[in-house]
């Protein structure tokens, strides 16, 4: 190895290390905001009971014929001119793994008021963890761990890997999950949708879905530009440059608006939840509509 190769490494490491140090930094502050849109949902939102294996009572319901004559609760019809099934509360924690996208074009932010991609999409599924260890639930980082945990201790380590963990793509191209589990996908898309198509297929295969949370910037959206403008896409270093950008403006918004609908019929085909949320608006809205959709029976 050349010593200009050792050089390159070792800056490489270091540049590593210093981004590594400064989403370490970012944890305290991402966790107790996470933990503020916790609470504030957990006021407005019931408990996932539902019915299942167990043995804590839940409620009866009328007999249905599909149910058979074992199942009838003899005591409890009895009272009626019903028959009724006893239903026990649902024991077994489920796992839901968490990913949060790493590309670089989650790290933009077009405002100093505003939270990068990245840091609302953390903040957006800390809290989610939160709620969901609250309830009992297991919970994982998707490609940082093939260990779900629950608990105190889980949420903090589940947290971590949110923040400072690569968020790679392959965690999403050669996913490790269970059957069924249930997948929470934060990132901005901008991937083409034949590659997003490819990834849905893979956790189709191992009869998984979940929830798609589409993080998008205002200006990505309203495409607020006027005038000269040069653009530059993150990680890669290419520029455009408008003299005019507003002249832009109309053509943009239909291909974003297209973008948008071609993810909407995606998730729907492989049998997931789109969730577009803008990071200048609060996190609360969007935390709330996962917790509610994981909440249905599968």
């Amino acid at each position: 190895m050349s010593q200009g190769t050792d050089r390159h490494t070792e800056a490489r490491v270091v540049a590593l290390r210093h981004e590594g140090e400064d989403a370490a930094a970012r944890l305290p502050a991402l966790m107790a905001e996470a933990d503020r849109i916790a609470a504030t949902v957990a006021q407005g939102v019931h408990g996932r009971r539902r019915s299942g294996i167990g043995e804590t009572f839940w409620q009866y319901r009328h007999h249905r014929p599909e149910d058979g004559r074992a199942a009838v609760d003899w005591r409890q019809s009895a009272k009626s001119d019903q028959l009724f099934v006893r239903q026990n509360e649902w024991e077994a924690a489920n796992t839901v793994s968490l990913w949060r996208d790493g590309s670089p074009s989650m790290q933009f932010a077009s405002g100093r008021n505003l939270s990068s991609k990245a840091d609302r999409a953390a903040v957006c599924l800390i809290a989610l963890a939160a709620l969901l260890t609250q309830g009992g639930e297991r919970v994982s980082v998707l490609g940082e761990s093939a260990i779900s945990r629950t608990g105190a201790l889980g949420l903090e380590r589940v947290s971590r890997r949110l923040v400072t963990g690569p968020g790679s793509a392959a965690s999403v191209e050669a996913p490790h999950v269970s059957r069924h589990t249930r997948i929470v996908l934060a990132s901005d898309f901008l991937d083409p949708p034949e590659t997003w198509q490819a990834r849905l297929s893979r956790f189709a295969t191992m009869e998984s879905n979940g929830v798609l949370l589409r993080i998008v910037d205002p200006a990505e959206e309203d495409f607020p530009y006027a005038g000269r403008t040069r653009f530059e896409a993150p990680g890669s270093g290419e520029t455009l440059l408008f003299g005019r950008a507003e002249e832009a403006r109309k053509a943009y918004r239909e291909r974003w608006q297209e973008q948008g609908e071609r993810l909407t019929a995606m998730a729907r085909q492989f049998g997931w939840t789109l969730i577009t949320h803008r990071t200048d608006r609060p996190a609360t809205s969007a935390v709330l509509s996962l917790y509610k959709t994981l909440a249905q029976d599968v």
